[in-house]
């Protein structure tokens, strides 16, 4: 099962983009979505909710200062300029409507990624406070969409990660099932509990020494689940643990 992947928006005419980049940034960590207009640039980032986008600001039917400030009316998503244009006005416009970053074409591979991942990074800490969950031994990269326990790496899929990252924004806090549901899997699923009950078990499996006694997430009868604040709890598995002597 493939971990959670970063979604990249690529907004350019220039189809040799998409190809390059293809090229270069790692499939492992990163799902690559076109468009070549402004119009779908926001139809996507409505539908499909991108972790960054990439924008050439020359679209045939919108320039890169209105687009930007269209996503801005509704959403914090990070966006990085990829332009020719070396005009400092036209790059100061977009950065004062809420563009992120900016990189020159031809552009060096590992210069965009390295901003990629600063971009990334920053729209983390903007949500949460921090680049990383952390709740006793368990911990969530939340610019890699990765997840530790004691340090190891465990395998998650995107709707179990979501879910588990959730419960540790909120740690402490009781959550009614119907709130859970709506934030992780949307309106349509507010009453599905035994769907959340399932992907609970799942996650329990993972990150408890024992599921049948959960320690990490606990059930509130007929109210819903709270993850403990924990420092020392044990929630990993036998032989995961390394002590100090």
């Amino acid at each position: 099962m493939n971990k959670k992947k970063n979604t990249l928006l690529i907004a350019d005419i220039d189809k040799k983009i998409l190809k390059m980049l293809s090229l270069f940034l790692d499939t492992a960590e990163f799902k690559l979505v076109d468009c070549n207009t402004g119009k779908q640039a926001i139809q996507l980032c409505v539908s499909i909710s991108p972790d960054l986008v990439l924008l050439d600001p020359n679209l045939s039917d919108m320039d890169g200062v209105n687009l930007i400030r269209s996503l801005r009316e509704w959403s914090n998503v990070p966006i990085i300029i990829i332009s020719t244009d070396t005009d400092n006005e036209s790059v100061i416009s977009c950065l004062n409507e809420g563009a992120s970053d900016y990189v020159f074409k031809p552009f060096n591979a590992d210069v965009l990624k390295a901003r990629i991942n600063a971009a990334l990074r920053s729209a983390a800490v903007h949500e949460t406070g921090e680049p990383e969950l952390v709740n006793g031994p368990l911990r969530i990269d939340l610019v890699r969409h990765e997840v530790f326990l004691d340090d190891t790496l465990l395998t998650f899929t995107p709707k179990e990660y979501n879910l588990l990252r959730y419960f540790m924004i909120h740690r402490g806090k009781m959550l009614a099932h119907r709130e859970i549901l709506k934030a992780v899997w949307g309106d349509a699923h507010a009453e599905d509990t035994q769907y959340l009950r399932v992907f609970i078990g799942q996650i329990r499996e993972k990150i408890e020494k024992d599921p049948t006694t959960p320690l990490s997430i606990v059930t509130e009868a007929g109210i819903g689940y709270r993850m403990e604040i924990s420092e020392i709890v044990p929630l990993y598995k036998e032989g995961t643990l390394k002590l100090s002597e």
